[in-house]
């Protein structure tokens, strides 16, 4: 086992004296702020109590320990894997002084390489050829897998081409070095990293090597390094970046990255689109600095002369600080900070390409972005968004809010602070959750499948998009379009179009108004799956939410449509009837009446009546106990939304009459069924006992109904 991994076992048993004996590790086990790219950790919360850097440099050594190179390389790689993260480590004193002496402490490779040199020329007086050797891994540590990604130009890895030039290695031995350095360093973070990018590795390493650049030098070149993980997922970058390059000279407003390096680029805005990412970049390449301490500087003018920008001297364009304000730890898990990402998207929108090449700050009172120096770095530029105190302080409260029917209120201001539609952010902190819970919906909905008529079908609120995809399997000589009122759920299904060849389309639209986005006449098939309840609940007609008048103005507006022949297929909640039923729960949990309770006062659809029998039994009109038994069953992770929606919203008989009221007798209702949704029994088990008003055991009601219109 290698010296350094001994060492770490040990400190990591308990003996601290260690720590005395290697500098590198007393630096790193003496942090006291964690410093880590946020993409390799999955919970934030985990920093606290660990220590990432340690660990990264550890799983590196067992990496090295494993591979099969010769004694020099595995003792001369050791050394620099245990300094390369150094300037991530000592204490706040250790760095304010390192800082002040002159050590770059936010580009972690230049800064460890620093400090390494000092430790060296303190112990030694100089530094031998194996020293120098060592200091220019340490220099470029990372910058292969920064160049990959998009992060670095290649001639930044000029320093080891020269380690060749200046016969310090033969190319031979730079590339027996750097291949084993660059598994560590990348495995390190992740083995499917590695897999992934092994063979552009070795042929970057060559051609550092024999000194030659391995591809043509162009902006797009590096954006779609930059851009390649989002690519990977669906992303439409190259459809997007033609768009743009007819409305912004790209070439012009990118030349000032042509001699930087990007630090955290990927972590802080890979959730953003290509057009608000290049707007970012634009901003962080033309904006005004600010230095820490000192007066506001703007800087020299533009080399592009598009704007104001910073001279030659910088080389470090940092997404540090942005990378750290995006994310917060939600029940354990690193979470994206929704709220801030859509408030930056707003302010991005409200930014044409000319304000963002001059550095214009946005309209919003309340956000802007800024570009900073720390005195002393001029080579550095650090990019964020700063928020007002007021903003901040409401972000945090939607935050704490996520579990409370606060939540719904905390929102609805942050909507009103930054001047955003209710309709386009339905669902903030668990959108994604929501999607994929829609499609685990799959099985429920294939009996839609058996009523669709004609070739072209329209569904409405698609969701996580199940429906689009069952269509397309089950019935390819279909033409399925899925229509949303949510710019998000546009580009997420979008996004996932792409990435697996679906050849479904979407549009972002209004289901109260399908004629602006489809031709009356030109629909064979119109499916409200699972939809209509949350029309009925969130949408506000005349004034008010919970109105049938929305269900009504949702099935005209589909009817509008369709073609002779045409259908309107409706999967949605019901209530039972005869109405006046009433049913008796007995909770079987300790909290379920305290559930009842807190569900009666936050039910937004209408008053929830209920007679306490017992402790832990109460009798209430069978509508409002199962309204409440959906809400039961889905549990605490899903309460602060389903206390705003009513699943049942008419009986069988009130759907009939509403079809035939809303869509005249040229309407026909050709099936009408209900049934209890698979899933409610067994969750309900254990949980509670339902029983009619006497006494004695009663199933569950129906649940769900299947309804299907033909147009005459």
């Amino acid at each position: 086992m290698l010296r350094s991994l001994d060492a770490t076992t040990a400190y990591r048993a308990g003996d601290f004296s260690v720590v005395e004996k290697y500098a590198w590790l007393k630096l790193i086990v003496s942090a006291e702020e964690r410093i880590v790219n946020l993409e390799r950790i999955t919970s934030i919360g985990e920093l606290t109590q660990a220590n990432p850097v340690l660990d990264y440099v550890e799983k590196t050594l067992c990496i090295l320990d494993g591979l099969p190179v010769s004694f020099w390389i595995r003792e001369l790689l050791e050394e620099v894997l245990v300094w390369s993260e150094t300037a991530k480590g000592g204490t706040l004193r250790d760095r304010i002084r390192w800082q002040e002496s002159g050590v770059n402490l936010f580009v972690h490779n230049i800064g460890s390489g620093e400090l390494y040199a000092r430790h060296i020329q303190e112990r030694y007086g100089e530094m031998s050829l194996r020293h120098n050797i060592i200091h220019t891994l340490i220099m470029t540590h990372g910058l292969v897998g920064q160049y990959i990604r998009g992060e670095v130009v290649f001639q930044e890895n000029q320093s080891l081409t020269n380690l060749v030039k200046s016969r310090f290695l033969t190319s031979e031995e730079l590339v027996r070095l750097l291949l084993p350095l660059n598994r560590c360093i990348m495995g390190g973070v992740s083995e499917e990293l590695w897999n992934r990018v092994q063979d552009e590795t070795e042929e970057i390493i060559k051609a550092i090597a024999e000194g030659r650049d391995p591809e043509e030098r162009t902006y797009i070149k590096r954006l779609e390094r930059l851009r390649a993980g989002c690519i990977r997922k669906g992303e439409s970058f190259h459809s997007d970046l033609s768009r743009i390059e007819s409305e912004c000279d790209l070439s012009s407003a990118l030349a000032p990255l042509a001699d930087l390096t990007l630090w955290f680029v990927e972590a802080a805005l890979q959730d953003f689109s290509v057009d608000e990412f290049l707007k970012v970049l634009i901003l962080g390449l033309h904006g005004k600095i600010e230095l820490f301490g000192l007066t506001p500087n703007e800087g020299a003018e533009s080399s592009t002369g598009a704007g104001r920008s910073y001279g030659n001297p910088v080389r470090h364009l940092s997404f540090e600080p942005l990378m750290n304000d995006m994310y917060y730890d939600y029940k354990g898990i690193k979470k994206l900070n929704v709220y801030k990402k859509r408030m930056i998207e707003q302010y991005l929108s409200q930014m044409d390409w000319t304000s963002c090449l001059q550095g214009a700050a946005g309209s919003s009172p309340h956000l802007r972005h800024r570009l900073e120096q720390k005195a002393g770095l001029e080579d550095t530029v650090f990019l964020t968004f700063e928020f007002s105190p007021a903003a901040e302080k409401l972000i945090q409260f939607c935050i704490e809010a996520e579990k409370s029917p606060l939540y719904e209120k905390a929102v609805l201001m942050l909507f009103d602070l930054f001047g955003l539609r209710r309709d386009a952010y339905d669902r903030f902190h668990n959108e994604e959750t929501y999607l994929q819970d829609m499609n685990s919906s799959g099985d429920y909905k294939k009996v839609i499948l058996d009523y669709i008529a004609g070739s072209r079908v329209v569904d409405i609120g698609p969701g996580g998009g199940v429906m689009l995809d069952l269509i397309e399997e089950q019935m390819p000589e279909v033409r399925a379009v899925g229509i949303d009122i949510s710019s998000n759920v546009i580009e997420a299904l979008e996004k996932r179009k792409r990435l697996e060849g679906r050849s479904w389309e979407v549009v972002k639209g209004d289901a109260l108004n399908l004629r602006d986005y489809l031709e009356p006449g030109g629909v064979d098939t119109v499916i409200f799956s699972s939809i209509l309840h949350e029309l009925y609940s969130y949408i506000e007609l005349g004034g008010s939410r919970f109105n049938p008048s929305t269900v009504a103005a949702a099935l005209k507006s589909a009817y509008e449509v369709l073609s002779p022949g045409g259908r309107i297929i409706i999967r949605d909640g019901i209530m039972t009837e005869p109405e006046e039923q009433v049913r008796r729960i007995r909770f079987l949990e300790e909290d379920g009446m305290l559930w009842l309770s807190r569900y009666a006062d936050d039910f937004k659809g209408r008053k929830i009546a209920y007679q306490k029998l017992s402790n832990n039994e109460v009798s209430m009109p069978v509508n409002d106990a199962m309204e409440f038994l959906y809400t039961y069953t889905w549990g605490e992770e899903a309460y602060v939304h389903e206390v705003q929606e009513q699943f049942g919203y008419f009986t069988p008989s009130q759907y009939e009459s509403v079809i035939r009221e809303t869509l005249g007798s040229e309407a026909k209702i050709v099936v009408s069924l209900h049934f209890l949704q698979e899933g409610y029994t067994e969750a309900l088990t254990g949980r509670i006992q339902l029983m009619d008003e006497t006494g004695n055991p009663a199933s569950l009601p129906d649940s769900t109904c299947l309804i299907v219109i033909e147009k005459a």
